[in-house]
C-alpha cells in the first residue's frame, strides 16, 4: 500500500480493511445462550454484583416479602442521605463540597474544627507546579477539555517525587492534591484552548483565592470580571455535591477499581477514569441533553403539549434529532421511580431560574420531562418507571451559570475526583486481587493455511 496525499495517510486502504471487521460481529442470541450479562447487567437491568463498598449506596427498590418493589431513589454517601447533606449545608448557609469530600474520603462527617482545617489544607494545595501552565497546559491545547485533563494528570506524574508508591498515606497525599488541582486544570485548559483558537481573545488566568470555596473559586477563575452571585455559587456547590459519587458500579468508578487493582499509580488510575467519564453514555450525557433541547426548540415553534408530544415521538422512533431513539436525560440504569439528584437539582434550578427570570425556560424543561415520561412508558412498554435523571437538569443549570459547554463534563470530573479517590483507597485496602473477568470465545477453531495457499 502506498502513502496517499490525503489528510489522513492510507485513508482509502484503511476503509477497505475496516470492512473485514464486519465478520467480527457476534450474534446477539449467543449472549443469553452462554449466560453472559451484557454490560454486566442482568435481564432486569440490575447490575451484576462484583464487589463490596462502604463509600456510597444507591437504592431504587425495596424488598417486600422477597419481591423487589420500585421506590423513590435514594443516594447515600458513607451512610448519610445526600439530600440531608445538601439540606444541612443550606440550613447553615455554607458551602458543602469540601465537607462532602471529607465524608467520602474519611468515612465520617467532620467536626467544625476538622472541616476548617480540611478547607485550609485544600486551599493551600490549590496550586500547580511551577511553570506547569506554561509547559503543559499551554502546549497543544485541545478543544476537548476532558482529554486535556487526562493529559495534565498524566503529566503531574513527572512532577511527583514519589509517584509509584501505592501506600494509603501516599495515595491520600496524591488524591488531596488532585482534588485541589482539578478546578485549576479544568478552567486553565479551557482558557488555553480559547486563547489558541481565537486570534482576538486574551489569555485570562485568574489565581484561586484561599478564602473562597471550590465552587466560588471555579466561578472566580472562569469569569473575566470574577463576579458572581451567592446563589450562583451555592447552586454550583450543590451540583458538585450531587456529582461527587454514585456507587462503585458506574463506568468511571468501576474503571478506577479495575485499574487500581493492577497496582498502578494514582495518576494512571485517575486518567483512566477521566477518559471513561468523557463518553456520551456517561459524563458527557448532559451535553447531549442540551443539544437535544436546542434541536427541539428549532423544530417546535410555539410549543404546546400536542406539538411536543409529536416531536418527542419522532425522537423515540429515530426520526428526529440524532436518530438514536433516545430522549436524553430520561431514565437511569439504576433508579426506577426517581433520581434523587435530579429532584434536588430541579429545586435549585428553580431558584436560579427565578433569580435570572428564566421561569418559562424551566417550565419548558418540565413539560418535556412530563410528556417524555408518558411517551416512553407507552411506546417502550417497559415495566421499569422512567423519570428525569441528574443530566436532564444539570445542563440547564450550567447554561444559567454561563458555563461553556466544553466545561460541562469537566465540571463533573471536578466533583467526581472525590469519589474516585475514596474508591481507589478502598480498593487498595481491600482488593488484594487484580480484577480479571472472563470472556468466552465463540469462534470455531480453524487450521493454519500456508501463505502460498491462501486466496
Amino acid at each position: 500500500m502506498r502513502k496517499t496525499s490525503r489528510e489522513y495517510p492510507y485513508e482509502k486502504e484503511i476503509a477497505a480493511l475496516a470492512k473485514l471487521t464486519d465478520s467480527e460481529v457476534i450474534r446477539p442470541e449467543l449472549y443469553p445462550q452462554n449466560n453472559v450479562m451484557r454490560g454486566l447487567r442482568d435481564a432486569d437491568g440490575k447490575g451484576v454484583l462484583c464487589g463490596l463498598t462502604e463509600v456510597s449506596e444507591v437504592n431504587a427498590f425495596r424488598n417486600e416479602n422477597g419481591t423487589l418493589v420500585p421506590m423513590e431513589g435514594e443516594l447515600y454517601y458513607r451512610g448519610v442521605n445526600v439530600k440531608e447533606l445538601v439540606a444541612g449545608c443550606v440550613k447553615d448557609k455554607r458551602f458543602g463540597f469540601e465537607e462532602c469530600t471529607y465524608l467520602l474520603l474519611f468515612g465520617k462527617l467532620p467536626t467544625a474544627r476538622e472541616l476548617e482545617d480540611f478547607r485550609a489544607m485544600l486551599a493551600d494545595l490549590r496550586r500547580l507546579p511551577r511553570n506547569f501552565v506554561r509547559d503543559v497546559v499551554m502546549k497543544s491545547p485541545s478543544h476537548d477539555i476532558m482529554n486535556m485533563l487526562a493529559r495534565c494528570v498524566l503529566n503531574l506524574y513527572s512532577y511527583d517525587k514519589n509517584p509509584d508508591d501505592i501506600t494509603v498515606e501516599n495515595v491520600l497525599r496524591q488524591s488531596l492534591n488532585l482534588i485541589a488541582q482539578f478546578p485549576l486544570l479544568a478552567v486553565y485548559s479551557y482558557r488555553a484552548h480559547r486563547y489558541a483558537s481565537s486570534p482576538t481573545s486574551s489569555l485570562i488566568i485568574h489565581k484561586p483565592v484561599a478564602e473562597l470555596s471550590t465552587a466560588e473559586n471555579l466561578l472566580h477563575m472562569l469569569r473575566k470580571d470574577n463576579d458572581f452571585t451567592d446563589l450562583e455559587a451555592k447552586v454550583l456547590d450543590t451540583c458538585l455535591i450531587l456529582h461527587a459519587e454514585h456507587g462503585g458500579g458506574n463506568n468511571s468508578t468501576f474503571t478506577n477499581h479495575v485499574v487500581t487493582s493492577s497496582g498502578t499509580d494514582t495518576y494512571s488510575a485517575v486518567a483512566s477514569s477521566l477518559v471513561s467519564l468523557k463518553g456520551p453514555k456517561h459524563g458527557g450525557a448532559n451535553i447531549k441533553v442540551v443539544q437535544m433541547f436546542e434541536n427541539i426548540r428549532q423544530n417546535v415553534k410555539k410549543p404546546t403539549d400536542a406539538k411536543l408530544r409529536d416531536y418527542l415521538s419522532k425522537i423515540l422512533n429515530k426520526q428526529a434529532f440524532d436518530q438514536s431513539g433516545l430522549i436524553y436525560g430520561m431514565g437511569h440504569a439504576v433508579y426506577s421511580l426517581s433520581d434523587p439528584r435530579a429532584e434536588v437539582l430541579k429545586l435549585y434550578a428553580g431558584k436560579l431560574a427565578a433569580e435570572q427570570h428564566k421561569e418559562e425556560e424551566l417550565e419548558f424543561y418540565n413539560s418535556v420531562a412530563r410528556i417524555a415520561t408518558e411517551l416512553i412508558s407507552e411506546q417502550k412498554n417497559t415495566v421499569k418507571a422512567v423519570s428525569p435523571n441528574v443530566d436532564f437538569y444539570s445542563g440547564f443549570v450550567y447554561n444559567m451559570l454561563a458555563l461553556p459547554k466544553a466545561l460541562f463534563t469537566p465540571m463533573f470530573a471536578v466533583a467526581r475526583i472525590s469519589g474516585w479517590s475514596a474508591h481507589r483507597i478502598e480498593e487498595l485496602l481491600n482488593g488484594n486481587k487484580i480484577i480479571r473477568p472472563a470472556y468466552k470465545c465463540v469462534l470455531p477453531h480453524s487450521d493454519y493455511v500456508p501463505l502460498c495457499e491462501r486466496k
